[in-house]
C-alpha cells in the first residue's frame, strides 16, 4: 500500500510527537559505510525543528551500541556541549549496529497535608521517595526507546532481534537498504507481540529549508505491519507512542493533563538513499 496523497494528508490522532514539541534524535554521519575501516559520527540532539540544533544536548550516560555479533562498543571521542553531543563508533566487524537509549520513568502525584506533590524518576528513586500509603496516588509510568541503525560494508539483521518490551521496530525491509520510490515493509511489536492498528510517523529532516512539516502518517495492520513507498531521499525521523492519549478540549487550570498508568514510545532515524 503506497503512501498516496490522501493517506500523507490524513491525520491520525496519537502520532508520538506534534510539530511543536521538542524531539529528541540522533543522526549519524551516514548510515551504510564502505570502507576499510569504517568510522560514522553522531549528532544527538533535542530539538523543536528536526535534525537541527537549536534546543539542548541529549545526554549520553545511558546511550549503548550493539554490534554485530550482540557485542557492546563503546563510544569514541564523546563530547557534550551546550546544545549537542557527538561520539564516533568504529565499526571494527562488518555488518549492522544500533545505537540505543533505552529509558524507563515514573511520574507520580499525590497530597501531603493538603498539598500536592509531584515527582519524577526512576523505580528504585519512587520506592524510596513516594509513600506507598499516600493520600490520592496516581502513577504513570513511560517507556522510551530512541535508535538508529548504521553499517559496516554489508547489512545484517541480527541486531533487530526483539526484547519482548516496549514498542520495537523489526523491518522486514532493512532500514539501511531503502531507497525513495521503492517499497519498504515495517512490523512493529508491543511487548513482543504484533503492534495492530499503531499509529507512526514520518517526518523529513530539512524542515528550515522546505518551510512545511511533511509529515507522513500511517497505521499498521493486523499483523503489526505496514508496506509504503517514501518519494524523497533524506534522513527521516520515525516515531510512534501507545496508548492515544485523548486531549481534554479545556484542560482543568491547575491541574496537569491524566496521563495512563502505562506510556510506550518509539522513535528512530533512517536513512532514504537516493535510486
Amino acid at each position: 500500500m503506497k503512501l498516496t496523497k490522501t493517506l500523507i494528508a490524513l491525520a491520525l490522532a496519537g502520532a508520538a510527537f506534534s510539530a511543536q514539541a521538542h524531539k529528541p534524535w540522533l543522526l549519524p554521519s551516514s548510515t551504510l559505510v564502505d570502507s576499510k575501516e569504517p568510522w560514522v559520527t553522531f549528532d544527538a540532539a533535542i530539538s523543536e525543528d528536526l535534525f537541527d540544533i537549536d534546543h539542548q544536548p541529549l545526554k549520553l550516560d545511558a546511550l549503548t551500541v550493539i554490534g554485530p555479533d550482540g557485542s557492546a562498543v563503546p563510544l569514541q571521542n564523546a563530547q557534550t556541549g551546550r546544545l549537542r553531543s557527538t561520539f564516533d563508533i568504529k565499526m571494527d566487524k562488518p555488518g549492522t549496529y544500533k545505537v540505543q537509549l533505552v529509558q524507563q520513568s515514573v511520574n507520580a502525584s499525590w497530597k501531603a497535608n493538603g498539598e500536592v506533590k509531584r515527582f519524577r524518576g526512576t523505580e528504585e528513586a519512587f520506592a524510596k521517595d513516594v509513600p506507598a500509603n499516600a493520600e490520592e496516588l496516581k502513577v504513570s509510568r513511560t517507556s522510551s526507546r530512541l535508535e538508529s541503525f548504521v553499517s559496516a560494508n554489508k547489512t545484517d539483521d541480527a541486531v533487530f532481534k526483539p526484547t519482548g518490551k516496549g514498542l520495537e521496530l523489526v523491518p522486514v525491509t532493512h532500514p539501511n537498504d531503502m531507497r525513495a520510490g521503492e517499497q519498504a515493509t515495517w512490523r512493529f511489536l508491543l511487548d513482543g507481540k504484533p503492534a495492530a492498528n499503531q499509529a507512526f510517523s514520518l517526518i523529513p529532516g530539512g524542515v528550515r529549508y522546505r518551510g512545511t512539516l511533511g509529515e507522513i502518517r500511517q497505521t499498521t495492520d493486523a499483523k503489526g505491519e505496514i508496506t509504503f513507498t517514501i518519494p524523497a531521499a533524506g534522513m527521516y525521523l520515525v516515531s510512534a507512542s501507545w496508548p492515544v492519549i485523548a486531549r481534554p478540549a479545556q484542560p482543568t487550570p491547575g491541574q496537569a493533563p491524566q496521563m495512563p498508568p502505562r506510556r510506550v514510545t518509539y522513535a528512530a532515524t533512517v536513512e532514504v538513499l537516493p535510486q
